[in-house]
């Protein structure tokens, strides 16, 4: 079978690995000139379903708690498996204790422990939770090896080209977010920031907890560090506006005062696709199949939405070569 999948962000990766795993023959067309800049590019690269759950229904849980196994297998090398931390300041100590009736998979942690498993961060907080199954990446990195991966399998890759260009496939897979078009999708756009600063190390994403803005801190490789990331209703790609700068800023500082000399190496907006219901959804329109609506989950829901693609392609195959079938047996009786 001859496959076109339409975008080469997160959607588009997955689907094309368990396609091409499955034995298609794919195509990966994308609109930019190279790998990255799309919403993907931007991601924090959690793999963090437990602690997703506590603003997220519960498919986010149940879609995304193999997400850390898919990614391992898919890339080896890639994922960091050291869980996530979850701290509040003690006068916060409500927020910690409103995010740990919501979630589950989760240990509390004193200060003692804290100190332990995070050394840096010793001192500065009394209480946390730990959520020892999650897991992280560095979406830039993931992405590369994946498309290396694929490339290996045989899998084409067309940058700079619009799908329309390319023809001959049996069935297309259409992975454009908000470029698909779709009415029913909304912009969420979200900001980060990439601190560099030898004065702190991490060995895993920590949340810290606000009543106002919440925060991540996601350890990169040479001491960088991702800081995200709003969530503002809105289809905008402008830059980081002055507003998110400063509170993203003062969030970091309060996880730690050392990032106040950090560099501020990047700084970068996305905007992530959204159903009104914040959950993805795979849906097959003739010979086209689409998965959109990945929301703030894109790494974490990706291999579970490729997955129901790939099944819903080729059973689509299956059930049009029975139907074919009946038709040349009715005609030949």
């Amino acid at each position: 079978m001859r496959v076109l999948v339409q975008g080469a962000g997160v959607a588009g990766l997955t689907a094309a690995f368990e396609l091409a795993t499955r034995g298609a023959a794919v195509t990966v067309a994308e609109a930019r000139h190279a790998l990255g800049g799309n919403a993907s590019w931007f991601a924090g690269g959690m793999l963090a379903p437990w602690c997703e759950r506590e603003s997220a229904e519960q498919p986010v849980l149940d879609l995304g708690r193999d997400a850390a196994d898919w990614w391992d297998a898919a890339t080896p090398g890639q994922v960091t498996r050291a869980g996530t931390m979850v701290v509040a300041a003690p006068r916060d100590n409500g927020e910690l204790e409103r995010f740990a009736s919501r979630t589950s998979g989760h240990r509390r942690v004193d200060e003692d422990e804290i100190a332990l498993l995070e050394p840096d961060l010793a001192g500065r907080f009394r209480r946390g939770l730990l959520f020892p199954d999650e897991a992280h990446l560095d979406p830039r990195q993931a992405m590369a090896a994946l498309h290396d991966r694929l490339a290996d399998k045989g899998v084409e890759f067309h940058f700079g080209a619009d799908a329309s260009a390319v023809s001959g496939f049996d069935r297309q897979i259409d992975c454009t977010g908000m470029a698909a078009g779709d009415d029913r999708l909304r912009g969420v756009r979200g900001e980060m920031l990439i601190l560099n600063t030898p004065d702190v190390s991490l060995s895993r994403p920590v949340r810290l907890l606000h009543p106002r803005f919440p925060l991540y801190v996601v350890p990169r490789t040479d001491h960088r560090f991702m800081v995200g990331a709003t969530m503002i209703e809105s289809q905008s790609t402008g830059p980081v506006t002055a507003r998110s700068m400063m509170e993203l800023l003062s969030a970091a500082c309060a996880l730690h005062p050392a990032f106040g000399e950090a560099e501020i190496v990047e700084t970068g907006v996305g905007v992530r696709p959204a159903f009104s219901d914040n959950l993805p959804r795979v849906e097959a329109r003739g010979n086209t199949v689409t998965i959109n609506g990945l929301y703030r989950h894109g790494f974490l829901l990706a291999p579970a939405m490729a997955r129901q693609a790939a099944e819903l392609v080729f059973n689509q195959d299956k059930s049009m070569e029975l139907a074919n079938e009946t038709d040349r047996q009715r005609q030949s009786a």
